[in-house]
């Protein structure tokens, strides 16, 4: 019959005997185990065998104890399951964990609220650490943080000391629709997202800039700003092309929303109309005709921004970790959507 009382843990072996069995002291096996610096090359690897030997499991609640933070590094994005940010997290947490952090990740859902109370719940969990894609450049202030480390994402966020690791949305958003202006389009729509987000703002400004710097007049009714998902994409795209005066090209302002226009431009049997996709996605690349993007990498800013907070994480000086707006370059990727020249006017045709 099993006993139903509890069986005694048996404790397995401690830094103490990694230690006794490497013929150093235990403060030289603790600055082993912590990554420490001044110690030699022999040291190390006699530790390191100790440790193997033994088989010892460091406690990872009496290592957090003794550094002051665990060794985790909480992640807030809009949404996990935004195909920018789910990539965007993928990397973080592949970087991270090369260097002995594990993630831990969390939606904000676009709600400042939200994000604040999640950014102060990991504080009190001791994370070493917080990557946070900001709803506004002051959703999360130097309180929130308590001394917390934090890198922001995507967005620029107001704390003094921290990095904001971002793309040229705006610079990029002028080049891709100056992109669509060289093919002829004079019609050229704009989709979005909300301009709660500095980064949507940012992308309309580019848009705007460019078509004002061509000659050609900012239609307020090719202007689309309220698409939620990629089904309210593939409206907008209906009305946008049954127009008296129509749509010949789109600039879908993220990916998110690309995967809606894409589908909605080939059920409608409009594949004659432009596209640029400010962001890249899977699968843009295999259509027929395949879309032209703006390459805001989300892999490349997720290794900028893991990189800009490990510089300030131990063993590193934090003093010496990077601040300010670090800008992560982006690039026009043509691939045959954003190629498609405009239909020849009345005026053309008549000519012709």
């Amino acid at each position: 019959m099993t006993s139903l009382t509890p069986r005694r843990r048996v404790p397995g072996p401690t830094l103490r005997d990694v230690a006794a069995l490497a013929g150093v002291s235990l403060k030289t096996a603790s600055r082993v185990l912590n990554d420490g610096p001044n110690v030699s090359s022999a040291t190390r690897q006699a530790v390191q065998e100790a440790m193997e030997s033994l088989a010892y499991e460091p406690d990872p609640a009496a290592r957090s104890l003794r550094a002051g933070h665990d060794r985790t590094v909480g992640v807030v994005v809009d949404s996990v399951g935004d195909i920018f940010f789910s990539e965007l997290a993928a990397t973080l947490e592949s970087v991270l964990d090369a260097a002995g952090y594990s993630c831990l990740l969390a939606s904000s859902n676009r709600q400042e609220g939200r994000e604040r109370d999640i950014v102060r719940s990991l504080v009190r969990r001791r994370c070493a650490g917080v990557i946070v894609a900001p709803t506004t450049p002051v959703s999360i202030s130097a309180a929130d943080l308590a001394g917390t480390p934090v890198v922001f994402v995507d967005r620029v966020g107001h704390v003094e000391g921290a990095a904001s690791v971002v793309s040229d949305d705006p610079g990029m958003a002028f080049e891709a629709t100056r992109h669509l202006l060289a093919h002829g389009h004079r019609r050229v729509a704009l989709l979005s997202d909300s301009l709660d987000l500095p980064t949507t703002r940012g992308r309309q400004e580019g848009y705007r800039r460019a078509l004002t710097e061509a000659g050609v007049e900012v239609a307020p009714e090719l202007m689309r700003m309220e698409c939620d998902d990629e089904s309210s994409a593939m409206r907008q795209v209906r009305e946008v092309l049954d127009l008296a005066d129509p749509a010949t090209a789109i600039f879908s302002c993220s990916s998110r929303l690309s995967l809606g226009v894409v589908p909605a431009l080939h059920q409608f049997g409009r594949t004659d109309v432009a596209l640029v996709s400010f962001g890249d996605f899977t699968m843009a690349d295999s259509v027929q005709p395949a879309v032209t993007v703006v390459d805001h990498s989300a892999r490349r800013i997720a290794q900028t921004a893991a990189e800009a907070l490990l510089a300030h994480l131990p063993p590193h000086d934090p003093t010496h970790g990077p601040t300010g707006v670090i800008e992560v370059p982006a690039r026009l990727i043509p691939r045959g959507t954003g190629e498609i020249a405009a239909p020849p006017t009345p005026q053309q045709m008549s000519r012709a």
